[in-house]
């Protein structure tokens, strides 16, 4: 019998989200702080101590497995690990989320390692904006990782998009039309405090988003049929893609949460937006067994808020960075 996880709430848990990596080859304004400390090297979790959670997380019910960072694409041997991972029996998805910077050299190693689909982060069309989002000039490389990923067959390929006033709002429009001709999920996401950089003034609502995309496009309902998660999803009729929207702020989705994480350092954290954090890491290198690594994941079951308490105003932020949580 397939076992099945719950938390206190009676809420299934059968997502695990893995950070692999807290370095990132980007620098982008809503996420990275200004004062960095990355996490030393022995401190991260080897591929082969991943693995042996994984493992027992799958055999307790876990079904979904997403591998972010920071930058996952930097981590040396990942193709080995998403192939290790894609064999392992009761795993029904994987995926990665990436900057897609490396993707252009990656993707066909990540599709033969097993890898069925991929989540891209871009926020902008226009070179020099991407530029003053990311500090960095790598616009034209995801660009081409975007590409590569679809001519390789990764699908579906979605395109993660923070939206913030006074950034990206004008190109709303631009990414929705790139739906129109090809078969892309466009994901708008509101932008989140996750640093000190948050800024009220910059939060766009998904009601906006929405409002901005139907005043030239009517947007029809559809099921979700691409694992879309925390997304509401629509299509323009006639169109080969879809429109994702994601609302952790204007209209959460903690009731429906299904997820745990795993971050780089070895903890396991129960809601990316508390820093309540169940250490791992040091059991597993003590010589912890398949029981304690059970017992863990129990324990960050029970701990697992009934929901955030994020406001659109004046929001706490955690005292990790995105880049170190695992996005």
């Amino acid at each position: 019998m397939t076992k099945i996880l719950k938390d206190t709430y009676g809420r299934t848990i059968d997502y695990l989200r893995i950070s692999i990596t807290d370095h990132c080859n980007l620098r982008c304004i809503y996420c990275v702080t200004d004062n960095i400390s990355w996490v030393p090297h022995e401190e991260i979790l080897r591929f082969e101590e991943i693995a042996k959670i994984v493992r027992v997380l799958v055999e307790e019910g876990i079904r979904k497995i997403r591998i972010t960072g920071g930058e996952p694409l930097l981590r040396k041997g990942l193709p080995d690990f998403i192939s290790q991972i894609s064999g392992l029996k009761g795993v029904e998805d994987l995926s990665v989320t990436t900057n897609g910077v490396l993707l252009h050299r990656l993707a066909r190693d990540l599709k033969q390692a097993g890898l069925k689909r991929i989540n891209v982060s871009l926020d902008t069309f226009k070179p020099e904006r991407y530029k003053t989002i990311t500090g960095r000039d790598f616009f034209h490389q995801v660009w081409k990782g975007i590409q590569t990923a679809r001519e390789v067959g990764l699908s579906p390929v979605k395109i993660n998009i923070v939206a913030m006033k006074g950034y990206n709002e004008d190109e709303i429009l631009d990414f929705v039309r790139l739906t129109l001709e090809d078969p892309y999920v466009v994901r708008f996401i509101e932008y989140m405090p996750v640093n000190e950089k948050w800024n009220d003034n910059d939060f766009l609502s998904v009601q906006k988003i929405k409002e901005v995309i139907e005043s030239v496009y009517p947007l029809v309902p559809i099921d979700g049929t691409h694992n879309n998660g925390p997304a509401r999803v629509f299509q323009v009729p006639g169109a080969r893609g879809e429109i994702g929207l994601i609302s952790p702020l204007s209209n959460h989705f903690c009731g429906t949460c299904n997820r745990i994480r795993l971050t780089a350092d070895g903890h396991f954290r129960p809601c990316l937006f508390s820093d309540t954090e169940i250490d791992i890491k040091t059991p597993l290198r003590n010589g912890g067994d398949e029981t304690v690594i059970k017992n863990l994941l129990f324990e960050t079951l029970r701990l697992k808020p009934k929901q955030h308490h994020l406001q659109t105003i004046s929001a706490p932020k955690c005292h990790r960075g995105m880049w170190s949580i695992g996005g």
